[in-house]
C-alpha cells in the first residue's frame, strides 16, 4: 500500500509539472502572437496621435493582463493534447494501464490541476484584470484617440464636462439612444451657471438630442434665473450618443461584485439590467472555460490516432472555435431575453461538460 501510494505521488508530481510547463509555454506563446498581431493593427493609430514609446508599452502591459486571462483557455487545451499525445506517442499511457492506473484516473488529475486554475483564473480576473484593463483603456482613450479628459464616471452614473458645460446623466441605454433624468449645467467663461436644464428622460432623435418633460432655468440680464417647464426641449449641442457611452465601465473593468451591485442598483431604479446581470454571470462561467476545455483536450488526443500531435492540434482548435461560437450565441440569447441570464452565461458550458464526459467515456471503452 505505502509502495502504491509513493507509485501515485510520482505519476502526480509528473503530471502536474509536465502539464503546467506546457500551459505557462502555450500562453506564452500565444499572449505574444496576440500583442504581436494588435500592435501591428494599432500602429498607424499611434503614429497618427504621436503617442511616445512609453505610452505604447505602458498600453500594452496594462492590457497583458486580459489577454492573458482570455487565451488561458485555449492554452489550456493545447496543453492537454500535446501532454496526453506525447504520452500516448512514447507509450507511456500503456505503462500506466499495466501499473492498474486508467484513463479516468488521468484525466482527473488533469482536471483536478485544470479546477485550480480555473480558480486562479477567477482570482486574478476579479483583482487584478479591472484596474490593469481600466488604465489601457484610459490611456487608449487619452494619449491616442485623444479623447476629452472631461468625461468620467462613477458607479453607473455618467458625468461629461464639455468646454462651457457639464451634463449629469443617471443612466444611459446605449442600445436606445436614450438618457434618463439627465441634467446640463452651462457656464459663461467666468463659471458662472447661466443655464441649467433637467429632463426626465433624453432621446437621440434626428440627429439632435429630444429632452421630455423638463424644466429651464436660465439667467437673466439682471442676474437672476427664468424658470419655466417644457413638454418637448430640442438640446442643441455637439455630442452624439457615441460620447457619453464611452464613459460607462466596460465588463472587463468591473468585478463580479462591483456587477452585481450595479445590476442590483439599475434594477432598484426601474431599468433593464439583463445585460448586467448576464456579464456578472459570466464573469463566473468564462474560468471554468479552462476545465472544460481540458476535458475535451483530453478526449481528442486519446481518439486521433492517426496524424499526430498535429491533427489533434487543430481539432483542438476547432473545439474551441466551437465553443466561443455556442458561447456567444448563448450570450447574445441572453442579452435580448430569450434565455435567463443565469443559463445564458452556463449553457455552453453545459454542453461542452457533457459531450467531453461523453467522449471520455467513449475513449475508456
Amino acid at each position: 500500500m505505502p509502495e502504491g501510494f509513493h507509485f501515485m505521488k510520482v505519476i502526480t508530481k509528473y503530471l502536474t509539472r509536465e502539464f503546467l510547463k506546457l500551459v505557462l509555454l502555450c500562453e506564452g506563446i500565444f499572449l505574444f502572437l496576440y500583442l504581436v498581431i494588435d500592435f501591428i493593427q494599432r500602429i498607424d493609430n499611434f503614429i497618427e496621435a504621436q503617442a511616445s514609446k512609453g505610452v505604447v508599452f505602458l498600453y500594452f502591459i496594462y492590457k497583458a493582463p486580459l489577454i492573458i486571462v482570455q487565451m488561458l483557455p485555449a492554452a489550456t487545451l493545447i496543453a492537454v493534447i500535446i501532454m496526453f499525445s506525447s504520452m500516448r506517442k512514447r507509450n507511456e499511457i500503456t505503462a500506466l494501464k499495466a501499473c492498474g492506473m486508467n484513463i479516468s484516473s488521468l484525466a482527473q488529475k488533469v482536471i483536478v490541476i485544470s479546477f485550480f486554475i480555473a480558480v486562479g483564473v477567477f482570482l486574478f480576473s476579479e483583482v487584478i484584470v479591472p484596474y490593469t484593463s481600466y488604465h489601457s483603456n484610459r490611456l487608449w482613450n487619452r494619449k491616442v484617440e485623444k479623447q476629452d479628459p472631461g468625461l468620467f464616471y462613477g458607479s453607473h452614473q455618467i458625468w461629461y464636462r464639455g468646454p462651457d458645460s457639464i451634463y449629469w446623466i443617471r443612466f444611459f441605454d446605449f442600445k436606445r439612444r436614450m438618457m434618463q433624468r439627465p441634467t446640463f449645467y452651462f457656464f459663461d467663461r467666468a463659471f458662472r451657471l447661466i443655464k441649467r436644464i433637467d429632463g426626465l428622460r433624453g432621446v437621440w432623435d434626428g440627429g439632435r438630442w429630444r429632452i421630455e418633460k423638463g424644466i429651464i432655468e436660465e439667467m437673466d440680464p439682471q442676474g437672476g434665473y427664468e424658470v419655466r417647464k417644457f413638454d418637448t426641449h430640442y438640446l442643441e449641442i455637439s455630442e452624439t450618443p457615441e460620447a457619453f457611452v464611452k464613459g460607462m465601465k466596460k465588463p472587463e473593468e468591473l468585478s463580479y461584485w462591483e456587477l452585481r451591485r450595479y445590476a442590483s442598483r439599475v434594477r432598484e431604479e426601474g431599468y433593464d439590467n439583463t445585460r448586467y446581470l448576464v456579464d456578472m454571470n459570466l464573469k463566473l462561467s468564462f474560468p471554468f472555460t479552462t476545465l472544460i476545455l481540458a476535458l475535451i483536450g483530453i478526449s481528442i488526443a486519446l481518439r486521433v490516432k492517426k496524424g499526430g500531435i498535429a491533427v489533434s492540434v487543430s481539432m483542438g482548435m476547432a473545439a474551441c472555435f466551437c465553443y466561443l461560437l455556442a458561447l456567444g450565441f448563448s450570450r447574445s440569447l441572453g442579452l435580448s431575453g430569450a434565455l435567463p441570464p443565469l443559463l445564458s452565461a452556463w449553457l455552453a458550458n453545459l454542453v461542452f461538460t457533457f459531450l467531453g464526459i461523453y467522449l471520455i467515456i467513449h475513449v475508456e471503452t
